[in-house]
């Protein structure tokens, strides 16, 4: 079997569809170990005798996982290279599946989910990493859009797989099928990935202490803006992800097995934004795209929140517009991680690291209040998500994006 290029392509090469498959595969582990599992979430409940805010808990749990795990193989990747910090994560998801699949208690499976994110976490860092390392700024949010369609399978399948498996043998088979992916990806990983960090990212990352590179990374107003714009955007599906449970199957009545197709129409509707995107770019700048993307998704929210709020229309209302809501991050999410990773090229593992635990981070603390402030109704998580685009839309109008210069 052969190994992957790694050498630095240019626009004008054809696709990289084995690099695009792996990075996307690798991606996938935290959308499928989030996504596979929803559907069970009631079951798993009332199997370990688990309040609401308890499941609500697992999900919660697994972002922070993600969010803490990628500061760490941030700028690992950067000092020992791309592909060992991915096979050690790939090797830590491997073994909290087991364990997550053994769970007695709630707090047993809170904690499972927790180090299982602290695996899965290495795929999305470091694969963001590698694009970085091969592709300039448009190249960077071109492929990172292309990645969707391998990644994006996974909000579209894994609930429907997951709730086959939860009707035909229990929740528990979600974690062995975990289990199984984790060892295959591991495998194409070890067999097919090839390094792409430079001696010159290596060289600068091993004179620069982890906490130099972050407080330097802090200061970089334009950095910062990038990462929180996408941070805050990205809490809105965290937000979904979270609430969607309790929302479709208990408030809509909408059973766990069409619960998968409702989610995976939103996903599609999020993947087909993100291929829209890239078409896009062709013409356009990612920072001229992002300046529309983010007003057009405030409107859309602002709309929900108001559905939301009023009760007109019901789900009628709600689903359309939470459909529109999700589908414009797909043209937030790879502009605005090129241009983070664009500002300081020598710092990308340590950047990937910055925008998916900051991203992590916030999501984990929307899906938080989205669990404390569940009433039964959509208000809590559309005015959660109001609250997270007016965020973003700031961070990005006033750090991220250049000014146009006065007119005199």
């Amino acid at each position: 079997m052969s190994e992957i290029d790694s050498s630095r392509h240019s626009a004008g090469e054809g696709t990289p569809w084995g690099l695009v498959i792996l990075l996307g595969s690798l991606t996938a582990m935290g959308p499928i170990a989030i996504d596979m599992y929803l559907p069970s979430l009631p079951a798993i409940g009332a199997a370990l005798k688990a309040s609401s805010g308890e499941t609500q808990g697992t999900v919660a749990a697994f972002l922070a996982g993600m969010a803490i795990g990628q500061f760490v193989y941030g700028p690992a990747s950067d000092r020992i290279g791309r592909k060992p910090p991915i096979l050690i994560g790939v090797g830590i998801f491997i073994l909290a599946s087991i364990g997550c699949g053994f769970a007695q208690t709630a707090p047993q499976l809170i904690v499972g989910r927790f180090v299982q994110a602290l695996g899965a976490c290495a795929g999305g860092v470091v694969s963001r990493a590698v694009v970085r390392d091969r592709f300039s700024h448009v190249e960077t949010a071109r492929m990172l859009s292309l990645m969707m369609l391998i990644m994006g399978l996974a909000p579209i399948l894994a609930p429907l797989l997951g709730g086959a498996l939860l009707a035909f043998g229990g929740w528990r088979l979600n974690f062995w099928f975990m289990t199984a992916f984790g060892v295959a990806i591991g495998l194409a990983a070890l067999l097919r990935m090839r390094e792409s960090r430079s001696e010159e990212t290596a060289a600068h990352a091993r004179a620069e202490h982890p906490f130099q590179t972050y407080l330097a990374l802090a200061r970089e107003p334009r950095l910062m803006g990038y990462a929180l714009a996408g941070a805050l955007n990205g809490a809105t599906l965290f937000t979904y992800i979270s609430a969607s449970p309790e929302l479709l199957i208990q408030t809509y009545g909408i059973s766990p097995q069409a619960f998968g197709w409702v989610f995976g129409a939103n996903a599609a509707g999020l993947i087909a934004a993100n291929q829209v995107n890239r078409i896009i770019l062709r013409r356009a700048t990612p920072d001229e795209v992002l300046a529309r993307a983010s007003i057009a998704s405030l409107g859309f929210t602002l709309l929900l929140a108001l559905a939301a709020v009023s009760g007109i229309g019901g789900r009628w209302s709600v689903l359309p517009l939470l459909f529109c809501v999700l589908a414009s991050y797909g043209f937030m999410q790879g502009n605005t991680m090129a241009g983070a990773l664009n500002v300081d090229p020598r710092r990308a593992g340590s950047i990937s690291a910055l925008l998916g635990g900051l991203s992590f981070g916030t999501g984990a603390l929307a899906s938080t209040f989205a669990g404390t402030l569940h009433d039964g109704t959509p208000r809590p998580m559309a005015l959660i998500m109001l609250a997270a685009l007016a965020g973003s839309a700031l961070a990005l109008h006033r750090l991220a994006l250049p000014r146009r210069p006065a007119l005199v």
